[in-house]
This record gives C-alpha cells, sequence and structure tokens, in this order.
C-alpha cells in the first residue's frame, strides 16, 4: 500500500471561515447588526480560558460580535442560570456557548437544558438533539458536523458505504452517527463492550474513531483504502523529558500505511470545530432574524 492522503482539517477550516465572513457582513448589511456569540465561562481552566480566548479572536476576526461572561469557580448554579436567561432575552446574540465542563457543584445537563434552543449552537440542547434524530433543522454538535464535511469534501457522496464510528458519547459519537445515517451510509457504533472490535472497524469503508485512547486504532484493524477521521486528542510523553505531544486515538504512523484518506492530529478535526461553532451561529443569527439564507452555501 501507499501512503495515504493527508485529510487538511485547517485548510478546510480556513475556508469554510472565510465563507462564514463574506455572510457575516451580508448579515450585518440586510439586519443593521452583527451576529452575535456569547460564551459563558465558570471557574479558571486553563484549556477552557484558552479555548474561550480562540473563540472570541476567531468570532470578531469573521466580523462577528464576540460577548464574553466569566464567573469564579465558587460561583452558584443559579448565578449561571441567571447569565443564561438574559442571554436568551437578548436581541444581540444569536448563539451561547457554556464552557464544559463546568464545576462539580453545578448540573450540566440542567444549565445545557435552560438555554434556548434556537441559540443552542453548541447542538446538545435535547430539542436539537431530537431534531437531529428525526431529521429537521436544529442545530448539531460542532465536531461531528465538521467531520461530516470533511468526510463529503474527501469523498463526495457517502451513500452506501459502511461507517464504523468508535465512541458512543453525547457530544461526538452518537451525532455523528445520526449525521452519517442521514447520509444514506450503513452505521455502526462500537465502543468499549463491543466484541471483536478490530473485525467490526476492518468492516468499514469509514472509520470515526472518539474514545480518548492514544494510538487505539492500528493499520491491521483497518480496511486498505478506508477513509479515517481521528477526533482524538491525547497527551502522551514526548521525546524530551518533560514535555508532552498530541497524538490521536489513531496509530497515525501505521494507519496511515493502509488508510486511503485520514486525518491527522494535529491540524485535522481539531480546526474544524470552532470554525463550525461560528457557521452555526451565523446560521442562527439569519434564522433569529428571519431572514431568508442558504445553508449550504456553507
Amino acid at each position: 500500500m501507499g501512503q495515504a492522503a493527508i485529510i487538511d482539517g485547517k485548510g478546510f477550516a480556513e475556508g469554510l471561515r472565510a465563507r462564514v465572513a463574506d455572510c457575516a457582513a451580508a448579515f450585518t448589511h440586510k439586519a443593521g447588526r452583527k451576529a452575535g456569540l456569547a460564551v459563558v465561562l465558570v471557574g479558571e481552566d486553563p484549556a477552557s480560558q484558552v479555548y474561550v480566548r480562540s473563540k472570541g479572536k476567531q468570532t470578531v476576526a469573521c466580523g462577528m460580535a464576540s460577548f464574553e461572561h466569566t464567573l469564579p469557580a465558587d460561583a452558584d448554579e443559579a448565578q449561571l442560570l441567571g447569565v443564561v436567561d438574559r442571554l436568551n432575552r437578548d436581541p444581540a446574540v444569536d448563539g451561547i456557548l457554556v464552557q464544559l465542563p463546568l464545576p462539580a457543584h453545578m448540573d450540566e445537563q440542567k444549565v445545557i437544558a435552560a438555554i434556548n434552543p434556537d441559540k443552542d449552537v453548541d447542538g446538545f440542547h435535547v430539542v436539537n438533539v431530537g431534531r437531529l434524530a428525526t431529521g429537521l433543522p436544529g442545530f448539531v454538535p460542532c465536531t461531528p458536523l465538521g467531520c461530516i464535511m470533511l468526510l463529503q469534501h474527501t469523498l463526495g457522496s457517502l451513500a452506501g458505504l459502511n461507517a464504523v464510528v468508535i465512541g458512543r458519547s453525547n457530544i461526538v459519537g452518537k451525532p455523528m452517527a445520526q449525521l452519517l445515517l442521514a447520509q444514506s451510509c450503513t452505521v455502526t457504533i462500537a465502543h468499549s463492550r463491543t466484541r471483536d472490535l478490530s473485525e467490526v472497524v476492518r468492516r468499514a469503508d469509514i472509520v470515526v474513531a472518539a474514545v480518548g485512547r492514544p494510538d487505539m486504532v492500528k493499520a491491521d484493524w483497518l480496511k486498505p483504502g478506508a477513509t479515517v477521521i481521528d477526533v482524538g486528542i491525547n497527551r502522551v510523553p514526548g521525546a524530551e523529558a518533560g514535555k508532552t505531544r498530541l497524538v490521536g486515538d489513531v496509530d497515525f504512523a501505521s494507519a496511515s500505511t493502509v488508510a486511503g484518506a485520514i486525518t491527522p492530529v494535529p491540524g485535522g478535526v481539531g480546526p474544524m470545530t470552532i470554525a463550525v461553532l461560528l457557521r452555526n451561529t451565523i446560521v442562527a443569527a439569519h434564522r433569529n432574524a428571519g431572514l431568508a439564507f442558504d445553508e449550504s452555501a456553507l
């Protein structure tokens, strides 16, 4: 076998952000205001702070308004719900994102349920989950939607292909399976209890790995020519003492000698997540303003 084609998520994300920026400029012209994304951060988790800063910068770079609300780690749940309620009622805010994870004393499901589903650009609200499952317009979690965009860009039509999703989380695995099903794939959700996991994966034309186990999927798990989407982001010890490096759930070095196309880590799925968040926000802005919009343009 030769080397797999590298699926350039970073490049695709740049193109998507450019399209969002064009749509955002047109929205501002038509609506007389900028589309707005509000991000709420509770506590001082360093990784979450980095994500929030990046989201804010990219929102502004796309010509949208960024609203950041920070609460201390010891804030009570009622305070957070109060912030969400104000954002629900604020006409300048089209999308609301509460950065997860929340402190242990807060009920994540309760907080997500408090967000207006039409402003839930993360796609986690049970109403949007139901809309996805039944094929109705809603908002889809950003990472799996980014994965489906990369797959369609790489393969064109996905109809009739066998797809295996490794992982059953509400954030990636389950919505990923729904999206693949909507594209007429034959879908298997595999997980830690799946028997003969490698055999199940070996039947797949499309493999989406989202389990959080470094280098779990090996070359001999793959059908030759399969398209591999690696959602994993795992920190492992680097070559130098005290240093770490990022790896995915797929053993990239070996898998890339068997796969037909594969996403790298970093530079594959990761950049798509914020780009799709911005895409969801501009979609929400048009819907909230009652403006016609061709969502396929994104």
